[in-house]
């Protein structure tokens, strides 16, 4: 098993570089330092994001890669290679329509619908969240891990996950609530539908990484073995027999951290077509039933899970700000037809 693991690792090692741009040196070119070098030719850049990409080997000269102090040559071919083709970076803003809760001239609070695809990606180049975000904000900065990509995204909600988001509109913001989610300050609070009658409350404590069946889902891993470190404490909300609605605080923001502990427990999200939770976990293979849990399903494309509550400290003003948002519609309606449900039975 220890092998498949270093397989799997060495596998994200190995990831094919595209490269997004070039540049040759002329027969004249004065000796400078590649940072200064690049400054002046890539847009919508930085010093340190040029730095950032030379330490992380993105940076290449005559194919090799160099440190950001290296002093570019005459002649010297350099290039900046990353592991996503070009097409990927290509930001187009378009007007789509986002719910903006809050905004001032530092940040801005949005309510993401389900069906969204947060950052374009492969197969999502356009109707993004980015998309309509650098429509609708000016100038949106970069944080230097994504050298040419998501601008003013400080963390990210799967594609069918409702709720909030916080968006940075400078770069001192951007940096400061990053640093803040990285410290696990901030307050990130989830409703989520689950199978089952859960347990009254608890935490679940699993290293989460990509599933080694199926690359496309992360999995719940012992501490020793792979992945990264996550805890997600959990309350009962509200029972209905054979559903549970339940409140989850997350400690740390692993990738489908909720989804993946959930399932790892024996009890998916309902609708959660990746997780096991589009079929009936729970319950009686009755037309009847069955009927009942298709017309719950066609009420939201994807699992029960909305960002309900967030919280962190203004970068600017060092107010603590907290906020609320309602369920989205498919997900109260969902949650009605099952306190009918329960009434009925």
């Amino acid at each position: 098993m220890q092998e498949d693991f270093e397989n799997i690792e060495n596998e994200e090692n190995e990831e094919e570089l595209f490269e997004h741009y070039r540049f040759k040196a002329d027969p004249g070119q004065e000796i400078l330092r590649i940072d200064k070098f690049l400054l002046d030719r890539l847009p919508n850049t930085s010093r340190n994001k040029i730095q950032f990409a030379a330490k992380n080997g993105n940076v290449l000269v005559n194919s090799e890669t160099v440190k950001p102090n290296y002093r570019v040559k005459p002649r010297d071919e350099i290039s900046i290679v990353m592991p996503y083709p070009i097409r990927e970076i290509e930001l187009i803003a378009e007007d789509i329509p986002i719910e903006i809760i809050y905004e001032d001239d530092y940040l801005a609070i949005v309510n993401k619908p389900s069906n969204m695809v947060v950052h374009p990606g492969y197969g999502n180049y356009t109707g993004t969240l980015v998309n309509a975000m650098v429509y609708h904000f000016d100038n949106l900065p970069y944080r230097i891990q994504d050298y040419f990509g998501r601008p003013g995204l400080v963390h990210r909600l799967d594609k069918n996950t409702t709720g909030l988001m916080v968006i940075a509109k400078t770069e001192f913001a951007l940096s400061h609530l990053a640093k803040q989610f990285a410290d696990r300050t901030t307050e990130r609070r989830y409703n989520a539908l689950v199978w089952g009658d859960i347990e009254e409350g608890g935490t679940i404590t699993g290293n989460i990484g990509r599933s080694l069946k199926n690359r496309k889902v992360m999995a719940v891993f012992p501490e020793e073995d792979y992945g990264k470190h996550a805890v997600t404490h959990f309350k009962v909300l509200e029972r209905f027999g054979l559903v549970t609605l339940i409140e989850c605080k997350l400690e740390t923001g692993r990738t489908h951290q909720i989804r993946a502990h959930l399932k790892h427990i024996g009890h998916p999200l309902f609708n959660d077509n990746e997780y096991g939770g589009d079929r009936i976990v729970r319950g009686t293979t009755h037309t009847k039933y069955k009927k009942f849990i298709d017309n719950c399903f066609d009420l939201i494309p994807g699992q029960a899970l909305h960002a309900k509550t967030l919280g962190f400290v203004h970068p600017y003003t060092n107010e603590s700000m907290q906020f609320d948002s309602d369920l989205a519609d498919g997900f109260q309606k969902i949650i009605q037809k099952w306190r009918n449900y329960t009434v009925e039975v």
